[in-house]
């Protein structure tokens, strides 16, 4: 489905940041290690600020945007199956919180270009900045190439 209007792109986004804010937490609550738990944890919190962020956006915008066009950002783009299998490792919890922030910055670097609103784009540009730092912090966390032993 296109996201084909400033209103469907704003709400997409929203959608998105609760989605991961959930996934973040059941995922804090399996891991194992402390240092993890943590950073899962404080994502989590991080995605209730974004959610936030995006609703306060959308509704200072949605009067004079909400049908603006836009072209070119596709909602299967973006989305994943959430309800994959349980991971129990810590390994598979990185990996699905890695892949949670990859899909998070592409969004908001894709959206951030097709946006009609200046301080909309520049709030996008943010969060996708922000995903690039957790996901150096996911990956620096110590774990070796084979995640599941400390390096």
């Amino acid at each position: 489905m296109t996201l084909s209007t400033f209103g469907a792109i704003m709400g997409f986004a929203a959608e998105l940041v609760k989605q991961a804010e959930d996934h973040y937490r059941a995922l804090a609550l399996r891991a194992k290690d402390s240092t993890l738990k943590e950073v899962l944890e404080a994502l989590s919190s991080e995605e209730v600020r974004n959610h936030a962020l995006m609703m306060r956006a959308r509704r200072e915008n949605v009067t004079e945007m909400i049908l603006e066009p836009v072209t070119g950002l596709h909602r299967e783009d973006y989305e994943m199956d959430l309800k994959a299998p349980d991971h129990r490792e810590d390994a598979e919890i990185i990996r699905a919180a890695l892949i949670l922030e990859e899909r998070g910055k592409k969004f908001f670097q894709d959206a951030s270009a097709k946006v009609p609103l200046p301080e909309v784009a520049r709030i996008f540009r943010k969060v996708a900045q922000k995903k690039e730092e957790n996901l150096q912090r996911l990956q620096g966390l110590g774990l070796d190439k084979t995640f599941g032993k400390r390096a």
